[in-house]
């Protein structure tokens, strides 16, 4: 008989409810060995994010960039599901899977300067649960509504605890002007479990335009008000780790500077994915991986 799992973090419900963390933030504190120091990972551990100013070097941003823009110039790629096209602009607007469509991106999962990091934080062998490249061009890109990573793995993805950890590596200047990533110091702290059902498919609509699993203007008021906003600037090259369950958005770039990252995200292989706890159906492998192969 399959053990039944206890939901810790019950959201989709008829009201938006608030439940403290019951899961470590770093989990092995901060004397693990690894690139961050102890007052990174001591920083982590408080606010739920550590920026790096440089993780790769100019010429290591300068191949990624290039294998971006390939990849999105590609009529294959762009016809493929793994593609998600901006529904005013008819752009691309990410890619997912990267590190499995692309030896550049593959080869960065597994450099030490990032993979070593997420073992540090989550205290085990990882797997990537997700990976993409997010491409911003100028004039009118659109933005990512305020949300929690972890809410939408936990409910649509089957992630029993947070013990999960992303990265966003910058592969142009992040300007305070250009659709930056914002999140709320120390917000990692508290789930927010938001209020309504999950449609069936939802990922196909989410993923242009977030609507499940959003907070309300209330809850999302009230935690700006305790944790603040920071916003995250910084050179190509420069990344930021933050925690699965950090409140984050980022808005329209209507600049004509572009805002591209590629984000990966590192999931503990001790916290595999299981059902959803609040969809009809989990997402594709290619959006939520079911293949929990440690990065080696």
């Amino acid at each position: 008989m399959t053990a039944v799992l206890t939901d810790l973090y019950p959201t989709r419900g008829a009201t938006e409810v608030t439940v403290p963390r019951k899961d470590p933030v770093v989990w092995q504190g901060p004397g693990t060995p690894g690139p961050f120091r102890p007052s990174e990972l001591a920083g982590f551990e408080r606010d739920g994010f550590a920026a790096v100013p440089q993780l790769i070097t100019p010429d290591e941003v300068a191949l990624c960039h290039d294998e971006l823009e390939r990849l999105i110039a590609d009529p294959a790629v762009r016809a493929d599901e793994r593609s998600v096209i901006e529904p005013k602009s008819q752009a691309v607007r990410s890619v997912f899977e990267v590190h499995r469509i692309s030896k550049v991106f593959a080869e960065l999962v597994r450099d030490p300067r990032v993979v070593d990091r997420a073992r540090q934080i989550l205290g085990s062998d990882v797997y990537v649960h997700q990976s993409r490249i997010n491409v911003k061009p100028g004039f009118g890109a659109s933005g990512f509504y305020w949300h929690s990573d972890f809410e939408t793995w936990h409910a649509e993805d089957g992630l029993p605890n947070m013990r999960t950890v992303s990265v966003s590596i910058a592969l142009t200047e992040n300007h305070d002007t250009n659709g930056g990533l914002m999140i709320m110091p120390g917000s990692h702290r508290t789930f927010l479990g938001c209020a309504g059902e999950t449609p069936k498919d939802n990922y196909k609509q989410s993923l242009k335009m977030q609507d499940a699993g959003t907070p309300s203007d209330e809850a999302l008021t009230a935690m700006a008000e305790q944790h603040g906003i920071q916003l995250f600037t910084g050179k190509p090259g420069s990344a930021t780790w933050f925690d699965c369950n950090c409140m984050h958005g980022s808005g329209d770039n209507i600049t004509p500077y572009p805002r591209s990252n590629v984000f990966i995200v590192f999931n503990s292989v001790e916290n595999k994915a299981v059902e959803p706890f609040a969809a009809p159906v989990r997402r594709p492998d290619f959006i939520g991986a079911r293949d929990f192969t440690p990065v080696s």
